[in-house]
């Protein structure tokens, strides 16, 4: 752990945690609407990218559509609708070097713990870096860092794991120097991960199986936008843009919304789907046909079907059961056969981790993130000046994290304006508590335990609706349920100012 004090070596307005995809985008945003504010973005790896520089995997790509997952103040521009993690990398990397954003970036720093004081109204950032102990301040703290765990993916404890005399890989730990070519693999899961790895495998290896436990829900999608091509032909490249992303936006808000409402005629037109792919008499009942409703789960995109190619010309074949044990060879299964493989992938799925495990703490009072509630899925009731970024569940990521930097964005320009110390979210006792994310995936129901709650009624519940969300974000009050504090005393003395539901703040008497 750090030393408790070392020296502060800086301040600035702004500290924005994570330089992946949600943190790039945070300070593009930051810089063009908060232009006079100073920031800097704290990274604990070594390099820009987060998931898409960590996950190095073959065939890594998107499960969204580009030009949803993409920047709206930097759209994408390739042909790939559904693109490899190499190009989303080249995205995030080259937006932060035209921006300038990338000599913002203090790298190797990782934020163990960030407390508040009301007197000095701001955030002192307890950093690791290597052995050192570093600190800094800040106004403003924004934690972009998702919630995946970076160091370490999620992997049963299955026996006789060690007498495995193949390599076993985990896809978060993915070896640089691996070598599949005319080796039999086994690859171990059911999710989007697995679903990606199979195909790309089966090019050159020696045959590869896929072993799930149960059935997800796969669909097929074109690698490229049809419509997207011919807007660009057609039209000037930003209205093409527009068009091309609210027709994503609006189809898979429309497609989400079918499916939860009619789950038996959803699910019978996703398995028709899988069957028209795949060679007369393949059991889709067993290894496609889930036991929960569509959208329970994300659904699994498999870009022009390259899965079901894979399966239909026979380098790859699909096995659903459960393992029973390792042994020398490869894999022992609950049937009582062995799968023989040189390489067992544990494609078993990530953990979760809030905030990347930093700590907070207000006038010295650790905040029990299990304990306390959400505000409008960006903030925390009770904690001043701290917001967060995650994404949507059954849509792009970035949408949502696009939205919630304009939020941030109009916060901090109110409170520059107003003159304001402190804005802090104030909770509301007759709001009952609910889990934080609505979403039945084993990553989620491992962990989600440790995150803070949602309440039940805006601005408290965590919604996952871009078009509800776009104009309460974009246009909608600050300072509903807010407290803005104009002086700098510690919490309980001096001066207040508390928001309402209008635009304007009032002062509190």
């Amino acid at each position: 752990m750090p030393d408790p004090s070392p020296t502060i070596t800086e301040h600035v307005d702004v500290v924005i945690v994570g330089a992946g995809l949600s943190g790039i985008g945070a300070a593009h945003h930051l810089q063009t609407k908060c232009p006079d504010l100073t920031y800097t973005i704290l990274e604990g790896r070594d390099s820009i990218g987060g998931t898409w520089d960590l996950f190095r995997y073959p065939g890594v790509r998107s499960d969204s559509d580009m030009l949803t997952l993409g920047y709206r103040l930097r759209p994408w521009a390739g042909s790939a609708a559904i693109a490899d993690g190499p190009s989303i990398l080249r995205y995030v990397r080259d937006t932060a070097r035209e921006q300038g954003i990338d000599r913002r970036i203090q790298f190797g720093r990782r934020v163990v713990r960030a407390e508040w004081s009301s007197v000095d109204s701001r955030w002192t950032l307890q950093i690791q870096q290597g052995e050192d102990a570093v600190r800094m301040t800040c106004r403003f703290l924004y934690c972009c860092s998702g919630y995946y765990r970076y160091d370490k993916g999620f992997q049963p404890d299955w026996p006789g794991v060690d007498s495995f005399t193949g390599q076993l890989v985990h896809p978060q730990e993915w070896p640089a120097d691996l070598d599949h070519a005319g080796k039999k693999v086994v690859v171990i899961g059911s999710g989007a991960t697995a679903m990606t790895l199979v195909p790309a495998m089966a090019r050159t290896a020696d045959g590869v199986t896929l072993v799930q436990r149960s059935p997800t829900y796969v669909i097929s999608l074109p690698a490229e936008d049809a419509f997207n091509d011919r807007a660009r032909r057609i039209l000037p490249a930003g209205p093409a843009f527009l068009m091309s992303r609210w027709k994503n936006v609006l189809t898979t808000m429309a497609s989400y919304r079918i499916t939860r409402r009619w789950p038996k005629a959803a699910k019978k037109f996703l398995l028709r789907g899988v069957r028209r792919q795949l060679p007369p008499g393949f059991d889709v009942a067993t290894h496609f046909t889930p036991r929960y409703n569509p959208w329970d789960q994300r659904l699994c995109v498999v870009p022009d079907g390259d899965l079901f190619r894979s399966l239909s010309d026979g380098t790859a074949t699909m096995v659903t059961d459960q393992i029973a044990e390792f042994v020398p060879t490869g894999v022992r299964l609950a049937s009582g056969d062995v799968l023989e493989a040189d390489i067992v992938v544990t494609a078993t799925g990530l953990n979760l981790l809030a905030f990347g495990g930093m700590q907070l703490s207000v006038d010295g009072q650790d905040v029990d993130l299990p304990a306390s509630m959400a505000y409008k899925s960006m903030m925390l009731a009770g904690v001043p000046n701290f917001a967060f970024a995650i994404g949507y569940t059954n849509a792009s990521w970035t949408l949502k994290v696009d939205l919630t930097s304009e939020y941030v964005c109009r916060l901090l320009n109110l409170m520059r304006e107003k003159h304001y110390a402190a804005a802090v979210p104030v909770a509301d006792p007759s709001v009952p508590g609910v889990q934080f994310l609505d979403f039945a995936a084993g990553y989620v129901r491992r962990s989600v335990k440790d995150f803070p709650q949602q309440g039940t009624v805006a601005p408290w519940r965590v919604t996952m609706n871009y078009l509800r969300d776009l104009p309460a974000l974009r246009f909608g009050s600050i300072t509903e349920q807010m407290e803005f504090r104009s002086v700098q005393p510690p919490i309980g003395v001096g001066s207040r100012v508390s928001g309402g539901t209008g635009s304007e703040p009032r002062r509190r008497s």
